[in-house]
């Protein structure tokens, strides 16, 4: 058997062994060279700064009117927190104004952290997401299933809420404080399942309860410290706690809830089992941090790891491996409609609108507490902000205030140069049309003329150049990825679209090309 087939077999079968570890060769380097997306104009995060004036009255107007004792936010890109603010205070009968070293309990914001975690101890071999619940929680078979078909669930389920659980916040967030033994004697007593695993996405507290639990038992240490040492500390985040026992009572944030046109206070939960979902108390500072360790994994490119996760598994986080929902009525803020297609990574949000934009998001509420922080990782900018007030996660703020700074601050997406294999490509394609000359067939696949006739071919193209007249200039090629792109020939009557895409050959060869006539 091929070596390399048998690693693949090795890895594949989720084999952890040391000796199997090391046998795995590193991936040598591409043979093409890699076009890295790219901003046009960084210099744009520099206006961000001076816009702070109009975050803080997005924020301040919408905690005025929604009776919020408490909001604290931060801006983030360039890689750090470039601007964070604060409104009311995190200690109504202390008068402690909130600041950006307030320390909030940011509900199930937490569950991303739990989420990486599982994500770093799979990247060091100590588990494989498609490892059933049961070989590190045994007590799940004897929770039952729904059905007599329904398949073990797996530690992927649980990250993307597809376990089948029943949607469990009002539930959820009174067990925080639950001991390891509890939810350990709730999964043996049997579970009641709302859906059998892996068919579709529904919210569950539990499930990420679960994945604390075996993040435990993987690493060998409580949850918590393994998530604090091996994710908050490296990225700098010093101040963060799971117990509010912990934390200094001048940085701690109370939470209340507006009931009768006065402030109560809620009382705190302590640290417990469910804490992987929601327990994690954070500042905007310590936070910042981890929003720029998100965005710092965008884009894919060829520098030397530096954060406590690889930038593959943050990307990874970010995907959508289970579908939500499609909002066809969802209309941009001008009133346009705007279709929405929403789905859930590993402890985080993904959403995708119809002009391609996509936002990576999540929300935290818990009685006395609320939090969002969302990012668009192609602009390289996020935003966060806690709150005191039970389930006020201050997404509406957020969505303003970012998309606002986008605007004012004119910041665009990153672009992406031509790789130079495509601009190769193009330049032996506009020498050989339209004249299809022989001394360029050997930049085709071999399908290229078995789909489709060199004298069909040539003989459409004639007719396009002759209606297109006598060519004026090539404008610039438009990449879609690192092979495949379009580009225009303009003409003196009309305009060619000419649009080619690449096979995966060591020599990527051109296996489509289509031409057509468009108006200038």
């Amino acid at each position: 058997m091929n070596k390399y087939l048998a690693l693949l077999i090795l890895v594949s079968i989720g084999c952890t062994s040391q000796k199997a570890k090391e046998a795995i060769p590193e991936i040598s380097n591409s043979v093409q060279t890699y076009s890295i997306p790219h901003f046009q104009d960084s210099s744009s995060f520099a206006k961000l700064q001076s816009l702070s004036p109009v975050v803080d009255k997005i924020f301040s107007d919408y905690a005025d009117k929604n009776h919020f004792p408490a909001l604290s936010y931060g801006v983030i890109a360039g890689g750090q927190l470039i601007y964070s603010g604060n409104v009311g205070s995190a200690n109504l009968a202390d008068k402690t104004a909130a600041t950006s070293k307030s320390l909030f309990r940011i509900a199930s914001m937490s569950k991303s952290f739990t989420a990486m975690a599982i994500l770093k101890l799979r990247d060091e071999g100590k588990l494989s997401i498609t490892d059933p619940v049961s070989k590190f929680i045994p007590e799940i078979n004897q929770a039952g299933a729904l059905t007599k078909d329904a398949p073990p669930i797996t530690i992927q389920n649980l990250l993307t809420m597809s376990a089948g659980f029943p949607e469990d916040n009002p539930w959820g967030d009174r067990q925080l404080d639950a001991a390891d033994a509890d939810l350990l004697k709730q999964i043996s007593e049997g579970i009641s399942f709302s859906n059998v695993p892996g068919v579709t996405y529904e919210y569950s507290n539990m499930g990420f309860a679960m994945l604390g639990k075996i993040i435990s038992t993987v690493s060998g240490s409580p949850y918590q410290q393994y998530i604090t040492e091996n994710i908050m500390k490296p990225i700098g985040m010093n101040d963060s706690r799971w117990e509010y026992d912990d934390v200094p009572k001048e940085q701690l944030a109370l939470g209340y809830q507006w009931i009768d046109n006065e402030w109560k206070e809620i009382p705190l939960l302590h640290d417990g089992a469910y804490g992987a979902m929601g327990g994690l108390i954070c500042s905007i500072e310590d936070f910042g941090k981890y929003v720029a360790l998100h965005l710092s994994a965008w884009p894919a490119r060829n520098e030397i790891e530096s954060g406590p996760v690889r930038r593959s598994s943050i990307r990874e986080m970010h995907q959508p491996w289970r579908f939500n929902n499609l909002f066809t009525n969802a209309k941009t803020r001008n009133g346009e409609s705007c279709p929405i297609a929403v789905g859930y990574g590993y402890g985080l949000g993904w959403r995708k609108d119809c002009n391609g934009l996509v936002r990576i998001s999540h929300s935290g509420g818990l009685p006395g507490f609320g939090s969002e922080w969302r990012m668009y990782p192609e602009y390289g900018i996020g935003i966060v902000s806690f709150s005191n007030h039970t389930y006020g996660a201050p997404g509406a703020p957020n969505a303003l205030a970012l998309d606002t700074l986008i605007s004012l601050a004119g910041l665009k997406p990153r672009i992406l140069s031509p790789s130079d294999i495509l601009l190769k490509r193009q330049d032996e394609l506009v020498k050989l049309l339209p004249a299809w000359n022989e001394d360029q067939a050997n930049i085709f696949a071999v399908n290229f003329f078995l789909d489709e006739s060199r004298e069909r071919r040539k003989e459409a193209t004639h007719k396009i150049f002759e209606e297109a007249g006598a060519i004026l200039s090539v404008k610039p090629l438009s990449p879609e990825n690192q092979l495949r792109g379009s580009f225009v020939i303009e003409g003196t009557k009309k305009n060619v679209w000419v649009f080619f895409t690449l096979t995966p050959e060591k020599e990527a060869l051109i296996q489509q090309l289509d031409v057509e006539l468009i108006d200038k």
